[in-house]
């Protein structure tokens, strides 16, 4: 397609429009989460700095589920946005059946290993006995909301890839809205009730998952442009079946293989002492803030990426990938600029001792570089790679990254050498930049510019 001054300023005029239409609602999603974890962080810090510990360990259960969630997801939204740009929504009501098929299926097995040996977990992140007791605690009752995160955050994903994003928002906002509510009822006593500490935490995200998940069921049962149909999870297409594994997959192992590395670093700072698990739980609050806007464009850019591609404008697609990309540097730049901002907010958020407030300060310098590395990654992997089908990459290069580089460089300076922890945090925090060159190459030799949809 040749490019002349009327496709670049249709490719303006109704790209930006319309990736912004989906950034928007899907950064303030963002910000709403993180807010959530802001107020958790805040309310159980009060219950004490080993409470706050605890939590911080045992959610990283829930956040290896959300990785495992964030790979189904993307295989679904990938073969959703192109099938939505050719109008097939037939094709994408079964996409969203083999993806329940999956994320029902590992819900439950994680909810039976909160549930049923919530002890034997809390044992792989740490070996403080006042940790793993009120993690276990934790775990007991948070896992029957895992059962609920299996439909609603698949759902979720279904109707953000077809640019129902405003529902998603609503639905997903208020349930941690809610959240945020009834983690004060539950853990302070409110309106009557006792105080439930930490399990109140739990109690309260149980709940708020609940309602989420009653709220996508009803709209399920009304929506009819993709219709959830039940027997839909157990319908067989070999030919989307296929295409569902050979996109999902890699960006599951891609999701599980970064997650599971990040997890080993919790696990890492977990045995440096309690003082360096309070503060990573706090600065991680400041850096999902950073992030806000860098993944909205992640995800609403794939979106509209790959209709572009489902639509068979590969040329258009291409162009605005490159807008994509100078859009994320400078918002990863101001990401950096709002940690620094936000900083003396931060280190008032929760009482904690001396050691781990002077850990939280360097983590939060070294937070506002990590940010710019992070949204260019994240950006060009979960976005613009994923939205043509190439998923595969993402999970090569995070698994050599992430497990042959800094995983045993990790646990070589904290238990060989024996580095002071700062040196330990600021060593893992060279990941997203060892990846960039490589990402970039990638980047540039298109092969992530397809159309994969089929005629079924």
């Amino acid at each position: 397609m040749e490019i002349t001054y009327e496709t670049t300023y249709r490719r303006k005029k109704y790209f930006l429009p319309d990736a912004a239409s989906l950034v928007f609602p899907i950064a303030v999603q963002n910000l709403i989460s993180t807010a959530v974890s802001s107020a958790d962080v805040i309310m159980v810090g009060y219950v004490g700095q080993d409470a706050l510990s605890a939590v911080s360990l045992a959610n990283q259960v829930q956040f290896i589920l959300s990785l495992v969630y964030a790979g189904v997801s993307s295989g679904a939204a990938m073969l959703s946005a192109q099938y939505w740009g050719r109008q097939d929504t037939r094709s994408i009501e079964r996409i969203l059946g083999i993806a329940l098929r999956f994320s029902m299926g590992i819900s439950f097995f994680f909810f039976l290993l909160a549930c049923f040996f919530p002890n034997a977990v809390m044992m792989v992140f740490t070996d403080d006995k006042a940790l793993i007791a009120g993690g276990s605690v934790y775990l007991r009752t948070i896992g029957l909301s895992y059962l609920f995160m299996g439909f609603s955050q698949i759902y979720l994903c279904i109707m953000r890839s077809i640019e129902r994003v405003f529902f998603s928002m609503w639905t997903f906002g208020s349930a941690l809205l809610l959240n945020i509510f009834l983690n004060a009822v539950f853990i302070f006593g409110l309106l009557g009730l006792p105080k439930l500490g930490i399990a109140g935490a739990a109690l309260a995200t149980v709940l708020a998952r609940g309602i989420e998940c009653t709220v996508c069921l009803a709209d399920a049962a009304r929506f009819q442009t993709v219709r959830f149909r039940f027997r839909s999870i157990f319908e067989k297409n070999k030919l989307l079946f296929r295409d569902f594994l050979k996109y999902a997959l890699p960006a599951f192992g891609n999701e599980v293989v970064w997650g599971v590395a990040f997890s080993t670093y919790s696990i890492i700072m977990g045995h440096l002492g309690s003082d360096m698990v309070a503060a990573n739980s706090v600065v991680v609050v400041a850096r999902n803030l950073g992030t806000v806007l860098c993944f909205g464009i992640a995800n609403g850019g794939a979106i509209c990426l790959g209709k572009q591609l489902g639509d068979g404008h590969l040329e258009e697609a291409r162009q605005s990938a490159s807008r994509l990309c100078r859009i994320t540097l400078l918002s990863g730049i101001l990401g950096g600029l709002l940690i620094l901002l936000v900083r003396p907010l931060i280190l008032q958020m929760v009482p904690l001792t001396p050691t781990a407030a002077s850990y939280l300060t360097g983590m939060l310098f070294i937070n506002a570089y990590y940010v710019l590395g992070q949204a260019i990654n994240t950006t060009v992997i979960c976005g613009i790679f994923r939205s043509g089908g190439d998923s595969r990459f993402g999970f090569v290069c995070d698994f050599v990254n992430m497990w042959l580089v800094f995983v045993p460089l990790g646990f070589l300076c904290a238990f060989v050498f024996r580095l002071p922890p700062m040196w330990v945090y600021v060593i893992l925090s060279l990941d997203e930049f060892l990846k960039l060159p490589v990402v970039y190459h990638h980047y540039k030799s298109e092969k992530w510019l397809n159309n994969i949809t089929r005629d079924l």
